[in-house]
């Protein structure tokens, strides 16, 4: 039987910064709705903002 991988996000880890970024950004700073996003854009600015807060510069 294969393992099933549980991903646990604790409070303050990097996955969870990203997350609260990307909605601060998308909603707040760009006026955006959740329901304005497709799977892409929405895929695309999480992984944005995740890189930016394990420390790479934006593009």
């Amino acid at each position: 039987m294969a393992d099933n991988t549980v991903v646990h996000i604790g409070e303050n880890s990097p996955e969870e910064v990203a997350f609260k970024l990307m909605q601060t950004l998308l909603v707040s700073v760009e006026g955006k709705s959740w329901s304005d996003l497709d799977r892409k854009q929405y895929l695309t600015a999480y992984a944005d903002c995740l890189r930016v807060v394990r420390g790479a510069r934006p593009d």
